[in-house]
């Protein structure tokens, strides 16, 4: 029999399961879509049972598929989905739907929490998505669900729960809810006395602590053996970012998926990053990263596939882009299609194509996407530089890795060195090395990345693209600044 793991990652649009051997090989992999509830405008979310629901459907049918006969799974790990707010009541079942990372309801809570503390606490800004400020809008909008509120968990923990029947928080989300103290690695008792959160803390574990194992009936259920140990696993960056194999400091990452992200390695906790980047633990002891946020980055291509360039693949859509130029003959795109966290922090921000003309093309609207999605990007790379990041290479994963166009772009828009992985599993491939090393395999997690981390290929920047580029950059730049008040308004009107 080979022995094997589960990589488990809990994500908006869909559950991935991957199996995964000794050397690093994916056996099999199966996903699963899930749907997001929109009640209105900046609201987003799902019901927590159906990240389980469609979490045992990948399993059942892994397990079933030809490719596993002589495969033993031994232990599972999961990564998620960070910020999305599950609530449950004194029987452990949700109260309500959980309110997701991309939901945008929140901005009178910043207020309440800048006018508090200002704006920045625990080494992070106060912005829509995270954790704490979701708490505080059921409080003010559903008495009725509040006073019901036992405690509080993360995607990827409810399901863990509902895997095991034991109820923790592992700490790389925990640190993205806005109520981990980063000095003393314990739920903030200062931020919960001055909001009234009240005693709902689940207990705190390590990302790669032992949980205990899939619940007998469970595991008979998805045609597991009845010893699979469970580990706790990680945030979805956190784990994208040790499947991709970083894990020192400066090594750095761009993952391109709904949202966008540049994450790099950091071991000062002592730093105190500003522009709206965020600070939270990684997956491995004692080290932390720092990140910056697109929030429409493939969402923002997925919108232009299904308004604009319609029936196209996206291998068209690339090709089309390819026939225009630098600057996409002068149109410029900004992804503020949720609005924005990295730099701007800006919930009623929206975006637009400028410069266009009745002489553009399909073409110059869908390489001026591409380009908006990586200028917004690296507005994260720069303000990291500004602060001492050493960034000259970046390793690729997501929907952004797949296309050798696209790396080509951002290496040099970028310029650095872009790094297509062999195998790229994203966070999946985090949440298996987390339970590989759980399982003892090998020494170390840094020996498993060794071992199973490698790459396909190296796009190195072109100089005299990113000088052409840069031009452009400063451009985009200042459409947030003379945009901003007009979308704002918009917005408000549309609400009439």
């Amino acid at each position: 029999m080979i022995e094997a793991v589960l990589g488990i990652d809990i994500g908006t649009g869909s559950v991935k399961v991957i199996a995964v051997n000794k050397a690093g090989d994916v056996i099999q992999t199966v996903s699963e879509q899930l749907e997001i509830i929109q009640p209105q405008n900046g609201y987003n979310e799902q019901h927590p049972d159906d990240w389980f629901k469609a979490t045992k459907k990948c399993i059942s049918k892994l397990i079933k598929d030809p490719q596993m006969e002589n495969v033993d799974i031994k232990g599972l790990s999961l990564s998620g989905q960070m910020h999305s707010l599950v609530i449950l009541d004194k029987h452990y079942k949700p109260i309500r739907n959980a309110i997701l990372w991309n939901d945008t309801r929140t901005t009178e809570q910043c207020a309440e929490i800048k006018k508090m503390l200002g704006d920045y606490v625990l080494s992070n800004p106060v912005l829509e998505g995270f954790t704490l400020t979701k708490l505080l809008w059921i409080k003010d909008h559903e008495p009725e669900h509040w006073y019901q509120i036992e405690t509080f968990l993360l995607p990827k923990d409810y399901v863990r729960f509902k895997l095991t029947g034991k109820l923790n928080m592992e700490y790389s989300d925990a640190s993205s809810t806005l109520m981990l103290d980063p000095k003393t690695q314990n739920w903030s008792e200062e931020t919960a006395e001055i909001f009234g959160v009240g005693d709902i803390f689940p207990n705190l574990v390590a990302s790669e602590a032992y949980v205990g194992n899939v619940s007998l009936d469970l595991a008979r259920e998805l045609g597991l053996n009845e010893d699979v140990a469970v580990f706790a696993g990680g945030g979805d960056n956190a784990c994208g970012a040790l499947g991709a194999g970083i894990i020192k400091n400066d090594q750095t990452l761009c993952s391109i998926g709904t949202s966008g992200v540049i994450l790099s390695c950091e071991t000062d906790s002592t730093i105190r990053y500003r522009n709206n980047l965020h600070f939270f633990n990684h997956v491995l002891f004692n080290q932390s990263y720092v990140m910056g946020v697109t929030l429409a980055a493939g969402d923002s291509l997925n919108w232009l596939r299904s308004n604009i360039l319609i029936d196209f693949s996206y291998e068209q859509i690339f090709k089309e882009a390819q026939l225009s130029t630098i600057g996409s003959n002068g149109l410029l795109f900004t992804p503020y299609l949720s609005g924005e966290r990295t730099p701007h922090g800006d919930s009623n921000i929206r975006g637009s194509f400028i410069g266009l003309s009745g002489l553009h093309t399909r073409g110059d609207m869908a390489r001026a996407v591409i380009e908006g999605i990586t200028f917004s990007l690296f507005e994260t790379i720069c303000f990291m530089r500004a602060q001492g990041k050493e960034i000259t290479e970046i390793v690729a994963i997501g929907g952004g890795a797949k296309n050798d166009f696209w790396l080509q772009l951002q290496a040099d828009v970028f310029n650095a060195k872009i790094h297509k992985l062999k195998y790229e599993e994203g966070p999946c491939m985090g949440a298996a090395i987390l339970a590989i090393n759980g399982l003892k395999w090998y020494d170390n997690i840094e020996s498993i990345v060794e071992n199973f981390i490698s790459f396909k290929q190296t796009f190195e920047p072109n100089l005299d693209n990113h000088k052409q580029y840069t031009q452009y950059f400063q451009v985009y730049k200042k459409v947030y600044t003379q945009t901003h008040t007009l979308t704002a308004n918009l917005l408000e009107l549309s609400k009439k």
